[in-house]
This record gives C-alpha cells, structure tokens and sequence, in this order.
C-alpha cells in the first residue's frame, strides 16, 4: 500500500497544474478550489513523501513569498487573480532552489506564449471555419494571455528539480 501511496502522490502536482493550465486556456480563469486544493494538498503530500520539517517549512516560505509576488503582479495588473495563486501554490511544491527555473522557464514559456498569441491573431481566421469559442476568444486582437499555461509550463519543467521530489532521489 506504502508503494502504492509513494507512486500516486508525485503525480498530484503535475495533475493539478495541468488542469489549471486548460483551465485558463479555455475560459480565462483558474478556480479558487484548485489553486487552495493543491496548495492544502502539499503539507499532507511533503509527509507521506517523507520531506524533512525543516525543508517544508523552507518550501512555505518560498511559498508565501511568491504569494506576496503574485499579489503584487495582480495588483499592477500583469497577471490575473487565479494566475497569481496558481503561481503561489506552484512555488510552494516546487520551494528551493527550484524556484529559481521555475521562474525562468514560467518567464520564458510568458514571453513564448505571447508572441504565439500576437501572431495568430494577425492571421485571417477564414469564415467557414466554426472554431470552438473558447479558440476564438483565444484569437482575439485585444484578447488577454492565459498566463496559467505559463505557470504551468514552467512548474513541470521545474518540478523534478523540486524539494518535494528530493526525498525519492530528485535533483
């Protein structure tokens, strides 16, 4: 059962980062449940995986402080609401240093992520083609960026390097 719970409980971030990354694309938004969800879901996890007391109290520091990041981001009206506790709760799974590329490939994944968008809604979208409407308010000229995808893009690719994997041999 032990094994079972060790294999299961990894794919509990990736999981849920995933959902909030189609989330955002397909409706502009990531639900308050979610990001609260696997942001209560860590200390449980960070347990069962065997973390020390000490790095996860290390990991709800990186946490808090990206909190205070992500508010401040909302605040000037870079990223939305659900984009700046979805990057909070990433950050507390991911804790330190992994924080450090999270950052870099979410920024990276941001700027690729744009300029994707920018292009695509330069392009004529021909008239018999019916697109679903979560892709045409994707293609908007003036739309916003799902910013989440980035989030997202930037904690997987982060998360093998994480605090929370260390204790099974991570990086």
């Amino acid at each position: 059962m032990l094994v079972l719970v060790h294999t299961v409980v990894p794919f509990i971030f990736p999981l849920l980062v995933l959902i909030a990354a189609l989330q955002d694309v397909t409706s502009y938004t990531i639900s308050n449940r979610l990001s609260i969800g696997l942001a209560l879901a860590f200390i449980p996890s960070a347990l069962i995986m065997g973390m020390a007391p000490g790095q996860i109290g290390l990991c709800l520091l990186v946490g808090a402080a990206a909190l205070a990041a992500g508010v401040a981001m909302f605040a000037m009206g870079w990223i939305g609401g659900g984009d700046a506790k979805l990057f909070a709760a990433s950050a507390l799974w991911l804790g330190w240093p992994a924080v450090t590329p999270f950052l870099a490939w979410t920024s990276l994944a941001g700027g690729g992520l744009a300029v994707v968008l920018l292009l695509a809604r330069q392009a004529p979208i021909p008239a018999f083609n019916r697109t679903p409407a979560w892709v045409a308010r994707l293609l908007e000229p003036k739309g916003d960026v799902p910013y989440g995808v980035a989030i997202a893009v930037g904690a997987l690719i982060a998360f093998p390097a994480s605090s929370f994997l260390r204790p099974l041999g991570g990086h």
